[in-house]
């Protein structure tokens, strides 16, 4: 029997990718409101005795777990300390990964100089571009150095000729810019839709886990921030990356948000300039730059990304409210967490903040959620709120519980480390964790059981 194409209306979830034939206000996977978008798509029926004997002699036998062959992750270098931190020691080979991040944040530019410095050891690489012309890259390209002839250009959103294209030049790493430019004809919504995105994303797949080929796909950003398109596709990636920072600022951060071959918790620092995006190989300097003299409000602690100690500083403004109900605002840290640390300084040391407004920001435009800076927010907000500054060359870190104690933190070693090579004297940290410190002639070590201890601190 002849294949028999139909076409029907089908309403997808713009969040989890979810399908209905009908319209819902509520999605009922993910219980977003508002997510349903109407598509038209055609499915061809294919009823056949040969289709199927066909498909059965594709099929793969399953084997025994012990029968397996292992084979070591073959990584390859993607010439950047700050990317290979992030995907977990190098490219993996026959990976996918997706790259996201607001729009002129430098995704482009970021993956053009990883092919660039892949190029340069002998791997070939096909950059497909959707959104720009072949010329259109090589200005960028200009700016940013030389090139070999093993880094191939083509400017196509045509998903089937891409893939021919793929099949015949068998490049090491294929670069697609972006996922939501991409057209695939077999499916008949309009390019960026749900459907159109997810059945993209599957195509690329296959290829790159077929062919052994490491695919990364760039992908827009909605308002919220997240990848455009159905969450499916976070689910279907090996790694998915941010690349965040503000526009109008020197520094970018990429963070890994899913790695299925590294840590979650790594980041990596870059400094846009004239020629691209440079490394920040330290990046705890940066974050304290520009870190004002014998004011209050200002408070240095350390936090962990993945194995890297980063130093930041902590700013905290704390005002009378002209207002019935004060306002907290917080930026790089989370809003909830300020307000919690506020109220066990009312409770437990006494600190009337219920008339005032506080605002808390994170300096470096560093998004930070380990407990570990709460001592820091503590003190930097009692600090403002006397009006009394705090030692330039103190550190202070610890969690803080809701009974006012300040309980341990993890790798206390490198945190002390890493103030003692910036040249801080004195570090505050939890009594508890004394013992499990090694001792640094260079550091005064004091350690503190509650918040009323970190407040003599604030008080001399």
């Amino acid at each position: 029997m002849a294949s028999v194409k139909k076409s029907k209306t089908i309403f997808y979830c713009q969040n989890c990718g979810h399908e209905s034939p009908k319209w819902l206000g509520q999605c009922p996977m993910c219980h977003e409101w508002n997510t349903m978008v109407e598509e038209t798509v055609s499915k061809g029926a294919v009823s056949s005795a040969s289709t199927a004997a066909g498909r059965k002699g594709l099929r793969q036998a399953p084997k025994p777990l012990s029968q397996i062959e292992e084979d070591p992750e073959d990584k390859i270098t993607s010439g950047s300390r700050e990317m290979d931190r992030v995907l977990g020691g190098g490219i993996v080979k026959g990976s996918m990964v997706l790259v996201g991040g607001d729009p002129g944040i430098g995704k482009s530019t970021l993956l053009l100089q990883i092919c660039r410095n892949v190029t340069n050891e002998h791997h070939s690489v096909l950059y497909v571009s959707g959104e720009e012309s072949a010329k259109q890259i090589k200005m960028r390209a200009n700016r940013l150095g030389s090139f070999t002839d093993d880094l191939k250009l083509l400017s196509e959103t045509n998903l089937d000729d891409i893939s021919e294209i793929i099949s015949e030049q068998k490049p090491e790493m294929v670069v697609v810019d972006s996922i939501q430019t991409m057209f695939n004809e077999n499916v008949s919504a309009a390019p960026g839709s749900v459907s159109q995105v997810r059945e993209t994303t599957g195509v690329l797949m296959r290829i790159a886990k077929s062919m052994g080929i490491t695919v990364f796909i760039i992908g827009h950003v909605t308002k919220e921030g997240a990848v455009a398109g159905p969450r499916v596709l976070e689910h279907m990636v090996d790694t998915v990356l941010y690349f965040e920072g503000d526009t109008h600022g020197a520094y970018r951060v990429l963070r890994g948000v899913k790695n299925r071959f590294g840590s979650t918790d790594e980041i990596g620092v870059f400094e846009m300039n004239e020629d691209g995006l440079a490394e920040v190989t330290n990046p705890s300097e940066f974050m304290l730059s520009g870190r004002p003299e014998n004011a209050s409000g200002s408070v240095v602690t350390c936090c962990m990304e993945g194995t890297r100690p980063l130093l930041v500083e902590i700013q905290a403004l704390v005002t009378d409210t002209a207002f019935g109900i004060p306002r907290r605002q917080a930026n790089g840290t989370d809003y909830n967490r300020v307000n919690l640390l506020m109220a066990v300084l009312e409770k437990r040391v006494g600190m009337h903040l219920s008339q005032s407004d506080a605002y808390v920001n994170i300096a470096g435009g560093l998004k930070v959620s380990e407990p570990a800076v709460d001592l820091g927010i503590v003190m930097a907000v009692a600090s403002s709120f006397r009006n009394r500054p705090i030692s330039p060359d103190i550190v202070a870190f610890g969690e803080v519980g809701l009974s006012g104690e300040v309980r341990a933190v993890s790798q206390i070693s490198q945190r002390v480390n890493e103030a003692h090579r910036l040249g801080f004297k004195t570090v505050i940290i939890p009594e508890t964790s004394m013992k499990s410190v090694r001792e640094n002639p260079g550091v005064k070590l004091i350690g503190v059981r509650s918040v009323n201890d970190a407040m003599e601190v604030v008080r001399g």
